[in-house]
């Protein structure tokens, strides 16, 4: 064991947080309203949205997602690439930053995943409490950010937290598509002297931190939402 390196690699790994917390940030922010927009479709039985939202949610938790980053990675360019020619648009496609592509398809797959966190955290909340809203005089959308999601964010925060830490330890895969991230660091300079094992403990060690404080933050969060629990009634 090259403790040298160990030492070393593990702040080069560090380097590579702030764009594994960017992809994780963005990525969230992106599939947070999709996600809960396609769970309303589920609750609600919408028609073609609904199945729509049920193949997707399918295929997404039906398929690795290592397989899921190649297919995107493979297909969005192809298609870019169709549209900027019809329309003579000059652009390197090909030349695009992978941190955009991981943008798109970590929306992708979380989107998936939430749908059914907030799905089943909505059937938690009385379908009355909406409708006294509107009795009140509160418009739908006034109900649901006032009421219904306070609530409901209260069953899902547990969710919400492993959806995060998955995504987290998720943007590992990056490397596939050569994003500068964590364990992609920590690899290309294990390369020079086959320093594999102390690359992939200093790739351990430092996401263990990450989702640690994830976990912390979100106990966090979640205690604080706990005023808008729901009283048990017997």
């Amino acid at each position: 064991m090259n403790m040298g390196f160990l030492i070393d690699t593990f702040f080069v790994a560090l380097s590579g947080v702030p764009v594994a917390l960017l992809v994780t940030v963005v990525a969230m922010a992106i599939a947070v309203p999709i996600g809960f927009f396609l769970a309303l479709t589920r609750i609600n039985e919408i028609p073609i949205l609904n199945g729509f939202t049920k193949v997707y949610v399918s295929f997404v938790r039906g398929t690795p997602i290592i397989i899921q980053i190649f297919v995107l990675y493979s297909i969005i360019p192809l298609i870019l690439a169709g549209i900027f020619e019809k329309y003579n648009i000059d652009f390197p496609i090909y030349e695009v930053n992978p941190l955009w592509y991981a943008f798109i398809i970590f929306s992708f797959n979380t989107a998936a995943i939430l749908v059914e966190v907030f799905r089943s955290a909505l059937k938690t909340v009385s379908a009355g409490q909406l409708e006294a809203a509107h009795v009140v005089g509160l418009t739908t959308a006034q109900a649901y950010r006032r009421i219904i999601i306070p609530q409901m964010l209260v069953s899902a925060m547990p969710n919400l937290c492993n959806a995060t830490i998955n995504l987290i330890k998720a943007t590992s895969l990056g490397y596939a598509i050569s994003l500068q991230e964590i364990t992609l660091k920590a690899k290309v300079e294990a390369n020079v002297g086959y320093n594999y094992l102390e690359a992939y403990i200093d790739i351990f060690i430092v996401y263990l931190i990450l989702c640690i404080t994830v976990e912390y933050l979100f106990k966090v969060a979640e205690k604080r939402l706990s005023r808008y629990k729901a009283p048990v009634t017997a």
